[in-house]
């Protein structure tokens, strides 16, 4: 307790400004998440073919990972090491804009390099996806423009400009590609035209951003070398070198799925793919918050030595993730058929998908914040570690299993990679620290909804499916919020619910 006054104490002005900037920054993510989901799931299955839609996945991610590459490591210094820059050297002399913008130029000028000497290799790579052959050319501008504003966005970061920068990569980007999408319904511009525009996308983002940050009087470009560049260019390398390698290996875990599947299927399975992770990234929504809050507490309590408290936020993350990640996972689940009826029978490997991927997530919930523990140790290391194995994970196991079972075997490898990875997390902070979050009551919630969820399914359909959704999805939602109150798994989410909803709490 008295560690926790304390840091209220010491940082309660900080903390203001980060809740009411993270306040705002959730509004904006939650709506942008809301309108990725329309464009995801209603606008582009109804407007463009399978392969068309597989292939604005192929831009995003070829865009994602290469603009990460492109970066070279400078990102993570302009997050560490701003602070002193701003503290040692006047606005005009900091150089930090233009030797980290100079190499992220440097690094997309390699990357087109490269893409060019290897451009007949690359082609016959994605001959089972000539649509992407075609439009390669696509990524490239796609690229610069997400570099630079992954760029610019740091320093947005680093001048407190978090909730504008939020809103442009969140929610504008989205709302440029639903206009885009509907245009094209509508037969106002042509696909090639969208296709051009899409790969476009973050033009405005950027631009707006740069006359954001050139407005602030502490962002400029400034070619002379610096004493603070001179005195830490040794830490910032090796600290890049090492943050980079990281952060890239996570991207690639993250997006190999979808190049192994274009390049083995072609780009008609990628579109499915996207449905059923998106849909299964709804249940991230409660992780992003939790960890928001849990990461400076558990920084925190490490530096306290406040043991009990990092036990007690170990064992209530895995109870209340879990549980968040239940409604969502089974919510999905009741109404995924008449998705799949609404969408056409083009899309009938979605539910199975979503399944599997959604088991794999709700493994990755129900370990709780193992991962922030770690990482706010002294042992943090070692998360770096793991995401290192992640990834050797799950480049050969999408690769075998995607060539024998298709976009299934993707998600098999999903799941087998996530288990492995949380299981090594577990037994680390067992094994380590000897702490084991779980109890009879994980158990208690998972009989209990499952049990729920099984009830409902087995129900006749209703009139329509829009009918059938709405009724099933409410009676769903009342009777699971009265089961986890009645269970009284969770004293944080009982005082909720009585704060909310009274009556359904004794």
């Amino acid at each position: 307790m008295t560690a926790k006054v304390q840091y209220q104490t010491l940082h309660q002005p900080e903390m203001g400004i980060i809740q009411k900037q993270g306040t705002r920054s959730s509004i904006f993510l939650l709506i942008g998440f809301c309108i990725g989901g329309i464009n995801t799931v209603f606008l582009f299955p109804k407007v463009f073919t399978q392969a068309e839609y597989g292939l604005t996945r192929a831009i995003v991610d070829a865009a994602t990972i290469l603009s990460v590459l492109a970066t070279m490591g400078t990102i993570p210094v302009i997050y560490k090491f701003h602070p002193f820059y701003r503290t040692h050297v006047k606005d005009r002399q900091n150089d930090l804009p233009f030797i980290t913008g100079l190499i992220c130029l440097i690094g997309f000028l390699l990357i087109c390099l490269v893409s060019f000497i290897f451009q007949d290799f690359i082609i016959r790579k994605l001959g089972k996806s000539p649509l992407f052959a075609d439009n390669f050319h696509l990524v490239f501008p796609a690229t610069f423009l997400m570099l630079a504003f992954t760029w610019m966005e740091a320093f947005g970061w680093a001048l407190k400009k978090t909730v504008i920068t939020n809103f442009l990569k969140e929610t504008l980007v989205r709302v440029l590609t639903s206009i885009l999408i509907i245009l094209v319904a509508y037969g106002w511009i042509s696909k090639a035209i969208f296709f051009d525009a899409f790969s476009m996308i973050y033009l405005l983002p950027v631009l707006i951003l740069l006359i954001i940050l050139a407005r602030t009087g502490e962002w400029r470009l400034t070619p002379r070398i610096s004493k603070v560049t001179r005195r830490f260019k040794g830490k910032m390398f090796t600290f890049s070198l090492f943050i980079f390698g990281a952060s890239f290996l996570n991207i690639l875990s993250r997006t190999v799925d979808s190049f192994m599947i274009i390049g083995l299927k072609g780009l008609e399975k990628p579109a499915v793919f996207t449905i059923a992770s998106y849909l299964v990234t709804l249940m991230d929504l409660p992780f992003r918050s939790i960890n928001d809050i849990a990461t400076p507490v558990l920084s925190e309590s490490w530096k306290e030595k406040n043991y009990i408290n990092i036990q007690s936020i170990y064992r209530k993350s895995t109870i209340t993730l879990l549980i968040a990640g239940l409604f969502i996972f089974l919510l999905v689940l009741l109404n995924i058929n008449n998705l799949v009826i609404y969408l056409s029978d083009e899309w009938a490997e979605v539910p199975v998908i979503v399944l599997i991927m959604g088991i794999a997530k709700l493994i990755d919930l129900g370990t709780g914040v193992n991962g922030q523990i770690i990482g706010t140790s002294i042992n943090w290391r070692f998360d770096f570690y793991t995401n290192v194995l992640l990834s050797f994970l799950a480049i050969p196991l999408n690769f075998f299993l995607i060539r024998e079972f298709g976009i299934i075997g993707a998600a098999f490898s999903n799941l087998g990679a996530l288990f492995i990875y949380n299981a090594v997390r577990f037994y680390f902070i067992y094994r380590k620290y000897g702490w084991q979050p779980y109890q009879w009551a994980h158990l208690k919630i998972i009989l209990g909804c499952c049990t729920l969820f099984l009830f409902l399914y087995s129900l006749p359909f209703v009139m329509n499916i829009y009918v059938d959704s709405i009724l099933k999805s409410a009676t769903f939602a009342i009777l699971f919020v009265l089961l986890i109150t009645r269970l009284k798994v969770s004293d944080e989410i009982n005082d909720m619910v009585r704060k909310f909803l009274p009556w359904m709490v004794k």
